[in-house]
């Protein structure tokens, strides 16, 4: 069997070490044979391959991003993307497809599954931990470290010049690293996109901290919204998947909370460092898991499916169960947070 490896959406810690685990496994207990796509779906779209073996792989489970590229190239709303896509498989003789992605990467594997009859293997990968068929999802638990990290530095620097500080980070449609981050680094407020937030409060939970000598530190996800506004955009344009680009609540907020309340207030935009640099061994770990279950699917003939966390279990679960919604954050866990804030 001859099996194609991708990596689609954005990069994200601990990919490299799911790659090394379908290989390693792959090669070593079944025999399998190895060819990788550069760049996401670009790769079976316009048959650009890399050899895949396991001299390719030896010492990249530290290593961040991915040895095979990534994008966010949508083959379904490219002209005569499936055929091209299936027309490459069939060059390159591969017989099942282990796509590794978030979102919108595994709704085309759905996709080509279930509609086109591509024999396809999933793997949950996002930052975001927003996928509602898994626990977690690898890269997140260093998204959250590196933010963590990040807010336990603002936090003296605040404290020295007694100014508001508001630290920005990822999270489109779910709040989960602003959470976990704002709760371990002692954010005195956590604003996330599920919940929207009254400025008015905010600006009463900062000056509460002031009050006390007490410089505040303001977590807020890149899709957070106010009662009275929308979206932050950094510009109108969409990717192929028809996503806009956030960027910039995080300024504006700062800027309201300084006209507000009197406070100078700065702004710290975490972005693609949250991305970048060694997983943390829990996502190593994680993302190492994937890989050997997901190559077992592959054995199995097992295809529509992807690898999910159960506890410490890995199961199996339909694709189209894993992309059907997002996993946002319960109002119940919000409320928890509440009593730090102010």
């Amino acid at each position: 069997m001859r099996v194609g490896v991708l990596t689609g959406g954005g990069d994200c810690p601990g990919l490299n070490a799911v790659i090394r685990a379908v290989v390693r496994k792959g090669v070593q207990e079944y025999a399998y044979d190895f060819v990788g796509f550069r760049d996401g779906w670009r790769g079976p779209l316009e048959g650009d391959t890399v050899p895949l073996d396991i001299p390719a792989v030896r010492g990249i489970l530290p290593r961040g991003g991915t040895i095979l590229g990534s994008s966010r190239t949508n083959p379904l709303k490219t002209e005569n993307g499936v055929r091209r896509v299936k027309e490459n498989l069939a060059k390159y003789e591969v017989d099942a497809l282990v796509a590794i992605g978030g979102e919108d990467t595994l709704g085309v594997a759905t996709a080509l599954s279930d509609e086109y009859g591509v024999p396809c293997v999933g793997v949950p990968k996002t930052i975001d931990n927003d996928l509602a068929a898994t626990d977690y999802t690898f890269g997140f638990d260093t998204a959250v470290n590196i933010a963590t990290e990040a807010i336990d530095r603002l936090h003296t620097t605040a404290e020295s010049h007694m100014r508001v500080l508001v630290v920005e980070v990822m999270g489109r449609h779910a709040g989960w690293i602003a959470l976990h981050s704002g709760l371990a680094g002692g954010a005195n407020v956590i604003l996330v996109p599920e919940q929207r937030f009254d400025v008015d409060q905010v600006c009463a939970w900062v000056e509460s901290r002031f009050k006390i000598r007490y410089a505040p530190i303001v977590v807020i996800a890149e899709g957070a919204m106010p009662k009275d506004g929308d979206v932050v955009l950094k510009d109108g344009s969409l990717d192929s998947f028809g996503h806009v680009r956030l960027s910039g609540v995080g300024e504006w907020l700062a800027k309201e909370i300084e006209s507000r309340t009197g406070k100078e207030a700065r702004t710290t935009v975490l972005g693609h460092v949250q991305r970048g640099g060694t997983p943390s061994a829990f996502d190593r770990w994680l993302a190492t898991r994937f890989g050997l279950h997901a190559i077992d699917a592959v054995r199995d003939r097992d295809f529509g499916k992807m690898v999910a966390l159960r506890g410490t279990d890995i199961v199996r679960v339909p694709l189209a169960d894993a992309t059907r919604q997002l996993k946002t954050v319960d109002p119940k866990l919000y409320a928890e947070a509440g009593v730090f804030f102010g």
